[in-house]
C-alpha cells in the first residue's frame, strides 16, 4: 500500500515555493489577474490603429501569460501530486477556469490582425522597434493566413468544435468506462480481472498460455464492438477530411502537418523508408523466436521477455549519481545545470497514495521545469526520470536562451531531447556492464523502444493516412475495411518469422492516437533524431555535442525541421532513417552474438 504523502521526505517532493511562497501569495496573484482581465476588451477593435497600440496589447497580453502560466502550474502541479486533497481540487478548477475565461477574452487578437496584411505589420515594426522581439510570432500568424476562412465561417466551426469532438469523447467513455474484458487465469490457476493494464503485464509473461489467454480474450471482445468503433473512427476522419477541405487544404495529413510547418514529405519519407528496412525486425523474430524455443512466433509471443530482468534497486541519490556519470557525453555545462534540478528540488519522486498516474515534465518560464514520476527504484524508474529531464533540461536552456512567445517548441522535437537521455543511459549501462545477464537486457531493451516507437508508431500513421485517402475518395470506413486494412498492414510491417493472428485485425479499436490527426508519426522521426544526435556525440563527431545544446535552447525560433538541422540531423534526407536501421540491425547483432556467448557458457 503506497504511503501518505507526508510520510516522505520534503527532499523527494518538488519544491512549489519556487513557484508562491505561500498559499495566500498564490491566490493574491490570482485574484489580481481575474480583476485585469477585463482590460483585454479595451483593445477590441483598436489593434491595429497604430504601431504603439499594437505593442501595447502584446505587452500586455505577454505578461498577463506568464503569470498566468505560473497560477495555473501551481494549481496543476499541486493537485497531481495528490489527487485526493479537496482544496487542490478546487484550486486547479478554479485555474481551468481562468485559463478558459483568458482563452475567451483574447480570442478576437488572432482575427483582428489577420484583417490587415502583413505589409502593415512590417511598417508598424519599423515604426516602433520594440515590436522586432514578436515579429516571429506575427509572421507565424499570417503564414496560416489562407487557410482561415470568413468570420461567419470561423464562428460556424467553432460553435461546432464540441460536436466535433464527440467521436474521441464517445471513445474514451467506451475504452475507458464501459468496455469489461472479464477475468483470465494465470499461470497459478488464480483468476484475475483482464483490463488493458493487466494485459501489458499478462502479454509480457514467460508463461505462453498466460500471453495467449490475454491476447485472444482482449481482442476477441474488442472484435464484439467492431461496429460501434468503425462508426466512431469514421466519424473523426470524415470531420477531419470536411474541416481540411472546408480550409482549402489538400488533405487533412497536410492540415495537421502545416500547423507545425512539416513539409509532408517528411511522413511519406518516413513511412516508405520504414517499409523498405523490415528486414532487421524479420531477423531479430528469428533469434527471439529461438531465445524462446516455441515451434512458431505468433504476436502475442513478440512481447515476450528473452532476458532475465535487471532486479537492481537504486536510491534517488544513486539515480542522480548515474545519471551524472550517464550523460556526462553532453559536457559540463550540460551536467552543472542538471545539477540545478536535483538541488532546486524541479522533481516530485515520491510514489504516494493518490498521486496522478505516470510521469511527465512542465515548464514555468518565471521560474523553472517540474518533474513529477513514482519512483520505485527499478531500472525502468531510473529511464524515466532520464526520459522527463531530457524534457526539462530542453525546457531550461529554451526559457534560458529566449523570449516568452518564443521559448515553446514544437510537438515535432518535443520527444528527441527525452530520448536522447534514454539511449545515452542505456549506452552507458551496457558499456560499464560485465554481467551477459545484463547486457542481453539492456541491448534488448534498446531493441523493444526501437519496435515500438519506429516500426509500429509508423505502422500506425501509414494506417491513419489510408484511411484519411480512402474515405476522402469515397470508400465507407466499415469494420471490414478497417480490419482489413489493419491486419494487412501488419503482415507488411512485422515482416517475415512472425505469424500475424488473425485477431489483430481488432487492435485498432484500442488506440487512443487515432482521435488525435496524424499525431503519432512524431514519435518515430523523434527517435530517429535522437539516435542520429546520441551515437553522433558517442562516437565524438565533431561539434556534435555543441550542435546539440544550440539546438535545446533554439525554442520555437526555427522551425522544427530546421532546428533539427542545427542539431546535425536532417529529416528531409533518406539517409537519417536509414542510419536508424543501421544502428538497430547493430542491436541485433550484438544481441545475437550474446546468445552464442550464453550457449559456449552453458555447454
Amino acid at each position: 500500500m503506497a504511503k501518505k504523502r507526508t510520510e516522505y521526505s520534503e527532499n523527494l517532493k518538488w519544491n512549489v515555493k519556487d513557484l508562491y511562497e505561500t498559499e495566500e501569495a498564490y491566490q493574491k496573484d490570482f485574484d489580481d489577474l481575474e480583476q485585469h482581465l477585463p482590460l483585454f476588451a479595451k483593445y477590441e477593435g483598436h489593434i491595429l490603429d497604430n504601431a504603439d497600440t499594437l505593442y501595447e496589447l502584446l505587452e500586455f497580453d505577454t505578461e498577463f501569460s506568464k503569470r498566468l502560466e505560473q497560477v495555473y502550474i501551481y494549481a496543476h502541479i499541486n493537485n497531481d501530486s495528490d489527487t485526493t486533497n479537496v482544496k487542490y481540487q478546487t484550486m486547479y478548477g478554479k485555474a481551468y477556469q481562468l485559463y478558459e475565461k483568458y482563452s475567451v477574452a483574447t480570442s478576437y487578437i488572432v482575427p483582428e490582425i489577420l484583417k490587415s496584411d502583413y505589409q502593415l505589420i512590417d511598417s508598424y515594426i519599423e515604426k516602433n522597434s520594440k515590436l522586432k522581439v514578436y515579429e516571429r510570432t506575427l509572421k507565424e500568424i499570417f503564414r496560416k493566413k489562407k487557410y482561415i476562412l470568413s468570420d461567419k465561417e470561423e464562428k460556424v466551426l467553432s460553435t461546432l468544435a464540441t460536436t466535433f469532438s464527440t467521436p474521441d469523447q464517445v471513445y474514451s467513455m467506451l475504452s475507458d468506462a464501459d468496455m469489461k474484458f472479464g477475468t483470465i487465469k494465470n499461470h497459478l490457476g488464480e483468476k484475475e480481472v483482464l483490463d488493458e493494464k493487466s494485459y501489458h503485464k499478462f502479454i509480457e509473461s514467460s508463461y505462453r498460455k498466460e500471453r495467449k489467454m490475454a491476447f485472444t480474450k482482449l481482442f476477441s471482445t474488442y472484435g464484439e464492438f467492431k461496429n460501434a468503433y468503425a462508426s466512431l473512427l469514421a466519424s473523426e476522419v470524415n470531420n477531419n477530411n470536411k474541416i481540411a477541405n472546408l480550409r482549402g487544404y489538400s488533405s487533412a495529413l497536410e492540415a495537421s502537418l502545416y500547423s507545425n510547418d512539416i513539409p509532408v514529405s517528411i511522413y511519406d519519407n518516413l513511412i516508405n523508408t520504414v517499409k523498405k528496412n523490415t528486414a532487421p525486425l524479420s531477423k531479430f523474430w528469428k533469434l527471439k523466436k529461438g531465445a524462446l524455443g516455441v515451434p512458431s512466433l505468433h504476436l502475442y509471443d513478440t512481447y515476450a521477455p528473452i532476458s532475465k530482468e535487471v532486479t537492481k534497486k537504486y536510491t534517488e541519490s544513486e539515480a542522480e549519481e548515474l545519471l551524472y556519470e550517464a550523460l556526462g557525453a553532453l559536457g559540463s555545462e550540460y551536467i552543472t545545470d542538471l545539477r540545478k534540478a536535483f538541488q532546486e528540488r524541479w522533481i516530485d519522486f515520491c510514489p504516494n497514495d493518490g498521486k496522478r498516474n505516470g510521469a511527465y515534465c512542465t515548464a514555468c518560464y518565471n521560474v523553472h521545469p517540474y518533474v513529477l514520476l513514482s519512483f520505485d527504484g527499478t531500472l525502468e524508474s531510473v529511464s524515466t526520470l532520464a526520459h522527463e529531464l531530457g524534457h526539462a533540461m530542453h525546457y531550461y536552456y529554451a526559457i534560458k536562451n529566449q523570449s516568452y512567445q518564443d521559448y515553446g517548441y514544437s510537438i515535432f522535437v518535443a520527444e528527441v531531447a527525452s530520448q536522447v537521455n534514454q539511449i545515452l543511459l542505456n549506452k552507458y549501462l551496457i558499456s560499464k556492464t560485465t554481467n551477459l545477464d545484463e547486457k542481453k537486457y539492456l541491448i534488448d531493451d534498446l531493441i523493444k523502444d526501437f519496435k515500438a516507437t519506429i516500426y509500429r508508431q509508423t505502422m500506425f500513421a501509414d494506417f491513419e493516412r489510408t484511411i484519411h485517402e480512402a474515405a476522402d475518395k469515397g470508400e465507407v470506413l466499415t469494420h471490414e475495411y478497417l480490419c482489413n486494412t489493419y491486419y494487412e498492414l501488419n503482415k507488411e510491417y512485422m515482416g517475415k518469422n512472425v505469424i500475424i493472428d488473425d485477431l489483430v485485425k481488432y487492435e485498432w479499436e484500442r488506440i487512443p492516437h487515432f482521435y488525435m490527426n496524424f499525431y503519432v508519426y512524431q514519435y518515430a522521426t523523434a527517435y530517429a533524431a535522437a539516435i542520429k544526435i546520441a551515437m553522433d556525440i558517442l562516437n565524438h563527431k565533431e561539434g556534435a555535442r555543441e550542435q546539440y545544446l544550440e539546438f535545446l535552447g533554439l525554442g520555437c525560433t526555427k522551425t522544427p525541421v530546421e532546428s533539427l538541422k542545427v542539431a546535425g540531423v536532417d529529416m528531409t534526407r533518406e539517409e537519417t532513417l536509414k542510419d536508424a536501421f543501421v544502428y538497430f540491425d547493430t542491436l541485433v547483432n550484438e544481441l545475437k552474438e550474446l546468445y552464442k556467448m550464453e550457449v559456449k557458457r552453458d555447454e
